[in-house]
């Protein structure tokens, strides 16, 4: 038995939890038609399979058809879910971890204009900021059919195999109810005592435990502090606490703080890169010693040494490691392993999260399989037979390229232009804030040099350099370099310079700045905050109605933050169409999409964000003595296939170009070319 405070098994009721490490209730997408398919049952199995003591799926399961599917929820009310849910639930309990789903009714958290079109309920008449739907206030049979279908929800839960079920309410309706802040209704469950906002939540919990009977585990997930003027404060959240225990029939309390309903107060609850890990932490322990109830909770605890120390100074019963668990599933096993040097470490990018928010799936930026474990291997298993691999490009993908490659056995040599890797991600780190982003580059030499891959740095890689080592395979990750043409024109535009100037500090940032953000995405807010940090008075211009679409939700308040005491403006719907001098000045001539208006201002500085352009010559001049020309085969790649094109049967070797030498996308984007087109090597 190992003396690990985190490998030590738990007792919740009848369940016996093998260890002390969880994924909390997270909604990953992934459901098709509102079920939890092969592919979302892969994810969860995927976990169980290395240790993981108890995953809670959903985030959350909708009970009511009143309560649309925002997040593409798993649709818990509707029957045809049990199989479904069975089907997860015996893959999961096959390797040994429990397996418990969280349900809600979502209340104003989500959009009349999803699902069937029903109109949100809630206890409040303000629409939530995050979602924009005008709630009607909850009537009393509203009220009954939702305490019906939690208990309906249970039931099919339980049916489906189940070990317990996580009633939430942070945020959710049952929270709109018991915050001060969103209950404008009178009466039994009205806003004027504490036991009236609560009732509904108590009536909620009666109804499930009639139903699921008294072995089955219940839990609540909520906020016993708002941390916002008005709202639930920790006073008033020891005493919901306690409400919650006296029904007896609660299991355990999952610890949130803040609020949700707003992109800065989720960051808050959930914090990205650049902000305090476990912010919340000792606030959860204080709610275990008030109440002496069975305690979980998880925000921004990315590594081993703090969810330990959360469990052996007795502030958790169970720890969530949710994000960690989806940049590594395999934390357990390594842990037990004893090779915690070797879990891919979450870098609190906090892409999986905003793609939800954006009508996507859940991704890590540089774990590319999860979410396609039915595809892409965690594990990278030995090639039959050794070969001699070249990889151009020390960047995220190249790095990535070397690291499967090399796990697949084969003899590896990278060529790399910089004296350092990293690629794009030198830049990224140059913002204090995202400095957590160069564990994707430090994991991966790790991973190289225990894989023994040589390393030639400060070499432009030339074609004849390559064909001296005689490669089976050549992987170009050359990345790209910065565009600076104006959108369908094909001459670069004089008198500016790029995002990277400003960035990297190779320019220093005039007084008067226009930031022009045709691409959308990191590079144009950073340098803007360089120049603003600078003292200069800043433009930030899109042609585009929103501005930096690409950074998503969570990820751009810290630049709002950073920004918005500073002299910044934000300008959108128009376009940038030429730069001219004018003495010591710029003019520049802006355009709109939307009509023919046309205005010149002055700037001292134009900044140019507008993606890249691939850095190909290399691909060019190796192209014609491949086999396959550069060419692959968008079938396989989809499906997970190996690359069989032959397209020139005298070549000497596979070549393939990743990444942004292929076009500018993104570091999840390279990651993924990588492994899909290596793992098969």
């Amino acid at each position: 038995m190992s003396n690990d405070p985190l490998l030590q098994p738990y007792r919740l009721k009848h369940l016996t939890l093998r260890n002390r490490i969880m994924t909390t209730s997270h909604e990953p997408a992934y459901p098709e038609d509102g079920m939890p398919k092969e592919r979302y049952a892969a994810y969860h199995a995927e976990r169980a399979k290395a240790g993981v003591a108890l995953t809670m799926t959903a985030g959350s399961a909708a009970v009511s058809r009143n309560s649309p599917p925002v997040f593409n929820n798993i649709l818990a009310y509707k029957d045809e879910v049990v199989p479904w849910i069975r089907n997860l639930t015996d893959q999961v309990h096959a390797h040994g971890a429990a397996v418990m789903i969280q349900l809600t009714h979502l209340g104003r958290r989500t959009h009349w204009n999803k699902g069937d079109w029903l109109p949100a309920v809630s206890s409040t008449r303000h629409r939530e900021p995050a979602h924009h739907a005008f709630p009607k206030l909850a009537e009393d049979w509203d009220i009954a059919r939702i305490i019906s279908d939690f208990a309906d929800a249970a039931e099919r839960m339980k049916e489906g195999g189940m070990d317990g079920v996580e009633i939430m309410t942070h945020g959710h309706l049952l929270d709109q109810f018991i915050s001060p802040l969103t209950n404008d209704l009178e009466g039994p469950y009205g806003r004027d005592q504490l036991e009236n906002r609560m009732r509904l939540t108590t009536d909620i919990i009666a109804a499930v435990r009639a139903r699921v009977g008294q072995e089955f585990v219940l839990g609540v997930r909520f906020a016993p502090d708002e941390a916002q003027n008005g709202g639930i404060t920790p006073e008033m959240g020891v005493e919901i606490s306690q409400i919650l225990k006296d029904t007896g029939q609660v299991d355990f309390l999952n610890i949130n703080r803040g609020r949700i309903h707003t992109d800065p107060a989720m960051t808050d609850m959930i914090p990205v890169q650049g902000m305090k890990n476990a912010p919340h932490l000792d606030f959860a322990g204080s709610v275990r010693a008030a109440t002496g109830m069975p305690t979980f909770h998880a925000s921004k605890i990315p590594d081993v040494a703090t969810a330990r120390h959360a469990v052996a100074a007795g502030q958790l019963d169970m720890v969530g490691m949710t994000r960690a668990h989806m940049a590594d599933p395999h934390v357990v096993r390594k842990i037990i392993e004893g090779r915690e040097d070797d879990i891919r470490p979450c870098v609190g990018a906090t892409y999986c999260l905003d793609r939800i928010y954006q009508a996507g799936e859940a991704l890590c930026i540089h774990n590319p399989a999860t979410g396609r474990e039915l595809t892409m291997p965690h594990d990278i298993t030995p090639a039959a037979s050794r070969k001699k691999v070249v990889i151009v490009g020390a960047g995220p993908g190249g790095l990535e390229a070397a690291r499967v490659a090399a796990g697949r056995g084969h003899d590896v040599t990278v060529f790399e232009a910089q004296p350092d890797p990293g690629g794009q991600i030198l830049l990224t780190v140059q913002n204090p804030r995202r400095a957590e982003m160069i564990s994707i580059i430090d994991w991966r030499m790790a991973q190289c040099a225990a894989r023994d891959v040589e390393f030639r740095f400060n070499t432009w890689a030339e074609a004849e350099d390559v064909t001296a080592l005689a490669p089976d395979v050549v992987i170009v990750a050359t990345g790209g370099l910065p565009n600076t043409m104006l959108h369908e024109t094909s001459a670069e535009v004089a008198n500016v310079v790029t995002s990277w100037d400003i960035i990297s500090g190779d320019v220093k940032p005039g007084a008067n700045v226009l930031i022009y953000d045709e691409s959308g995405d990191h590079p144009g807010v950073m340098a803007a905050e360089v120049a603003a940090n600078a003292g200069a008075r800043v433009e930030v211009m899109t042609p585009d109605r929103t501005f930096a679409p690409d950074i998503m939700a969570m990820n751009l308040v810290p630049y709002m933050r950073a920004l918005q005491a500073k002299d910044v403006r934000f300008t959108v719907a128009r376009r940038l169409i030429k730069v001219a001098p004018c003495g010591n000045q710029l003019t520049a001539t802006i355009g709109t999409d939307y009509s023919s208006h046309i205005a010149q201002e002055q700037f001292d500085q134009v900044v140019v964000n507008y993606g890249t352009l691939p850095l190909d010559d290399l691909y060019f001049d190796l192209k014609k003595q491949s086999t396959n020309r550069g060419e692959i085969d968008p079938e396989a790649l989809i499906a997970g296939r190996p690359q069989e094109v032959i397209a020139h049967s005298a070549g000497a070797f596979q070549l393939f170009r990743i990444g942004d030498a292929v076009a500018a996308r993104n570091t999840h984007a390279a990651i993924y070319d990588a492994l899909r087109l290596l793992k098969d090597i």
